[in-house]
């Protein structure tokens, strides 16, 4: 991250992305997640979580508790509390709920004139902005991003550290189905983790154990249904739901090899 600031000026480069990374080394596989990409493994049918995203919602109590500590990263413009919706002047005075950085549930507070201010957090899901702006909260780059209209520098929010969860290979035994499903948020939109397993044992069947291009076609097949057909409405599903219109990458990895298939 350090180095993408270094090198902005002299490429003339400027935004970021997200890091999904998968380590092998002596007999264990570490997996790095920095951003709302996923990892899964598929093993004997079932499905071990190697990764969680980092979204404005998952992350939450972070960004608050660094813009309790710096309000001046606010720039005068956000409030670091959330609330239920938006709050309109007329209701100064009234009680609303409200949470902050140390909250997990709700509680009530009354209106002040400070809470007028944007929220830092503004809406649910996907649509989860901080500052209205960026909807991931870690990664690398970006560290020229700014609130729209402003100088207000959204990077002092987002962490380009990892998480990193470990999987011993050498506790099991893995047959050629087994896998190491890597996926941008383009495959995971669309798309869960039990339905990611059902496309990967469906593909894997139809071909031989020692076939090595059955995992690429695992990677292929999870592209196409998650980005649709084309019609007249835009990208498809097969049951007519919105396919991704976001970029889909997706690595399917073996754990095993045909010599260990029973």
């Amino acid at each position: 991250d350090d180095q993408i600031e270094q090198e902005r000026a002299s490429q003339r480069l400027s935004g970021g992305c997200c890091a999904l990374a998968a380590i092998y080394f002596m007999g264990k596989f570490y997996v790095a997640n920095a951003g709302d990409s996923r990892a899964i493994i598929i093993r004997n049918g079932e499905i071990i979580p190697m990764s969680r995203e980092f979204t404005p919602e998952t992350e939450r109590q972070r960004l608050q508790f660094l813009a309790f500590l710096r309000p001046e990263l606010l720039g005068k413009e956000f409030t670091h509390l959330e609330f239920p919706r938006r709050i309109q002047p007329k209701e100064l005075g009234k009680k609303m709920l409200y949470r902050d950085q140390n909250m997990n549930g709700w509680a009530y507070k009354k209106i002040e004139e400070d809470d007028l201010k944007f929220p830092l957090i503004y809406g649910e899901g996907k649509k989860a902005r901080v500052m209205a702006t960026i909807g991931v909260t870690r990664g690398l780059g970006d560290h020229d991003l700014k609130v729209f209209s402003s100088n207000i520098h959204i990077k002092p929010f987002l962490s380009c550290f990892p998480e990193v969860r470990v999987y011993d290979l050498t506790q099991y035994e893995h047959c050629p189905d087994d896998v190491l499903v890597l996926g941008t948020d383009g495959l995971w939109d669309v798309t869960n983790d039990k339905e990611v397993a059902g496309v990967v044992m469906e593909v894997l069947t139809s071909y031989e154990p020692n076939d090595p291009c059955r995992y690429t076609m695992v990677a292929q097949e999870l592209v196409v249904r998650s980005r649709g057909v084309l019609k007249e409405r835009g990208w498809r599903l097969a049951n007519d739901k919105l396919g991704s219109g976001d970029d889909i990458s997706v690595f399917v990895i073996p754990l095993g090899g045909p010599g260990n298939y029973t």
